[in-house]
């Protein structure tokens, strides 16, 4: 009962006493005559111990013979408790290994252990002989006294790691020698007789770091895109590459087997994605912005830069959408020099499924994704910028020698003025001139051209598939624009132009809306890279409209930022071009992705067939 504040504390409870029985002490009479202070308790010097742990005595009455030997075994019992406490292995053995004294937790690991152990102990007393004998013939060298007093200094421990390969676990065995205390007079040790282990099982931690030196070799391999191999790749072929490589290292290294990876579209703040596994299409289709509120995990992560680990699904306000049956989910940052540019979203159908340890991993995993994005833009960028600068050059080596041809055509034709045949030829020399430097100025303008054009251009015979088709063609480059409108005007389609996205999904929304036949169209070529849009964009209304519709993508030297061909691959793209391209190129492929049975174009000498209406 809780005594009461206002009364005295004064309790009728008296303290305990311990009488260690002797030949020598009346234990009965002193229990009597100090009954009326303390409650005695009687036990033989050999149950001492167990009776001050199990009563917990106030104070202990032993006779003089007694008292020295009851404090030793008090203060080894201490420390055999506090050495049981700490958590980790603790001996003492002699130098050939044998165990001396052992506490609990030593005495818990298996006898496989203990055998290496044993092996440890006597290399580690053979390395601190070598010490000693080191430390003893400095000091003869240096004549200071009697060497053997060197060996009285500390010798620091020795650190040895255990593994055994069979259970796959992992030690730390830190070794110390143990010295006799120094008597006066006496010489100090020779060699180590005795020696103290700690050895702490290391098992989890030395798993956590062979799965990050796992991660980082996946990782470096990620990252290692050979540039010769990359410049053989389309788009979607590099993006599928590197898609097979991220499936393979989640799932080996990480267990992640639901995924998706969206990238940060700058312009519109958009998640999209552009690589998943596992993953059902109403996951994939919903979109997502980067910002904290009303945009899922996803738009809270990108717009925070925190990772976020939902354990329940169920009961966070935060989850939208993953899995079928998502019980938990794990999202990161995906960060390319400090600066968020999508995230890594990562489900499971468990709760409770991913650990602080996950969130860890799928940090680094995220650091080497932004990396490999990088290195595909920059080495596409590379190749482009290659192009342009080596042709530039060709076209300023080539002009003073055209200039200088030119001359000497223009001096030829006033010669021969009188001769028709001959200024028919020189005419035509000047026209094959002029044609070399609209080549090589097209050329030397990089992928925002075509190749072939003039003879595309020439060649005034209507196509049979393409005659009086009505096709979109989309690209914000004023002269590319020109350039395939003329080219398919020329085989008679019906041609309407976008310079951006904006009007190229108004036109299309517009036939939407209207179901007008005057305002369909039979196919829609678009360029990807269109400023105020990409060509995903463009593709997608083109689905709304009409999924049957045909789309072609264009993109220069194959460069796609926002990764638009391999997200309308997966939705039935027809085909990509990569500038620079060959006409002809456009031409077939525009024939293909509206009557996949009609073939190439026939051959400039064979005559097309004029009769289609």
């Amino acid at each position: 009962m809780r005594p009461d504040p206002h009364r005295s504390t004064v309790t009728s409870e008296k303290p305990k006493l311990l009488l260690l029985r002797s030949p020598n002490v009346d234990v009965a009479g002193v229990a009597q005559a100090l009954a009326h202070v303390f409650d005695t308790i009687e036990a033989s010097p050999e149950d001492a111990v167990a009776a001050l742990a199990r009563e917990d005595p106030r104070a202990v009455l032993a006779g003089a013979g007694d008292f020295l030997p009851l404090e030793r075994e008090l203060l080894e019992h201490q420390s055999n408790i506090l050495l049981n406490a700490i958590g980790e292995g603790v001996c003492l053995a002699d130098r050939t290994g044998r165990i001396v004294w052992a506490n609990d937790r030593f005495r818990s690991f298996e006898a496989i252990l203990h055998k290496r152990l044993a092996d440890v102990v006597s290399t580690a007393a053979a390395y601190f002989d070598s010490l000693l004998n080191r430390r003893r013939r400095k000091a003869e060298e240096a004549g200071e006294g009697d060497p053997t007093e060197a060996n009285r200094g500390f010798l620091p421990p020795k650190r040895y790691n255990l593994a055994l390969r069979k259970t796959q676990r992992y030690f730390d065995c830190i070794v110390t020698p143990v010295f006799p205390p120094a008597v006066p007079g006496g010489a100090p040790p020779l060699r180590v007789n005795r020696l103290a282990v700690v050895i702490r099982d290391v098992t989890s931690r030395e798993r956590v770091q062979r799965r990050i030196n796992a991660l980082d070799r996946a990782g470096r391999e990620l990252i290692h895109i050979e540039p010769d191999v990359v410049r053989t790749m389309n788009a979607a072929d590099r993006l599928a590459e590197l898609e097979k490589r991220v499936a393979r290292i989640a799932h080996d290294l990480l267990n992640f087997d639901h995924f998706s990876i969206r990238l940060l579209d700058d312009r519109s703040q958009e998640l999209k994605v552009v690589m998943s596994v596992g993953m059902p299409r109403e996951a994939i289709d919903i979109q997502l912005y980067a910002e904290t509120e009303g945009q899922g995990i996803s738009g809270y992560v990108a717009a925070s830069g925190q990772s976020y680990n939902c354990p329940d699904a169920s009961a966070d306000d935060r989850y939208v959408f993953g899995m079928d049956h998502s019980g938990s989910s794990l999202t990161v940052p995906i960060r390319l020099f400090d600066k968020v540019i999508g995230v890594l979203n990562v489900e499971a159908e468990e709760v409770a499924a991913f650990s602080e340890q996950d969130r860890q991993f799928a940090e680094i995993f995220a650091s080497y994704l932004a990396m490999s994005f990088h290195i595909l833009n920059l080495l596409v960028v590379e190749r482009s910028t290659t192009r342009e600068d080596t042709t530039g050059t060709i076209q300023g080596e080539l002009a003073a020698s055209l200039n200088d041809l030119t001359i000497d055509i223009e001096q030829l034709k006033e010669r021969c003025s009188g001769d028709q045949t001959v200024a028919t030829q020189v005419e035509l020399l000047l026209k094959d001139v002029g044609q070399i430097r609209s080549k090589m100025k097209r050329v030397a303008s990089g992928p925002q051209t075509l190749l072939g054009v003039d003879e595309a251009l020439a060649d005034e015979r209507r196509d049979p598939v393409l005659r009086a088709r009505r096709i979109l063609v989309v690209d914000n480059e004023p002269t590319m624009l020109d350039t395939i409108r003329d080219i398919l005007k020329a085989r008679g389609c019906r041609v309407a132009s976008a310079k951006d996205g904006a009007t190229a999904i108004r036109l299309l929304d517009q036939w939407r809306l209207t179901h007008d036949q005057t305002e369909a169209f039979d196919l829609v070529i678009s360029d990807i890279n269109l400023g105020d849009a990409t060509g995903y964009d463009v593709f997608a209304a083109a689905k709304r409209v009409n999924p049957d519709l045909p789309v072609v993508l264009m993109t220069g030297f194959g460069y796609d930022p926002h990764h638009s061909i391999v997200r309308a691959s997966q939705e039935g793209l027809q085909s990509v071009l990569f500038k620079p391209f060959q006409a002809q190129s456009l031409i077939d492929e525009a024939r293909k992705a509206i009557d996949p049975d009609a073939g190439a174009a026939p051959p400039r000498d064979e005559p097309a067939d004029d009769s289609a209406s």
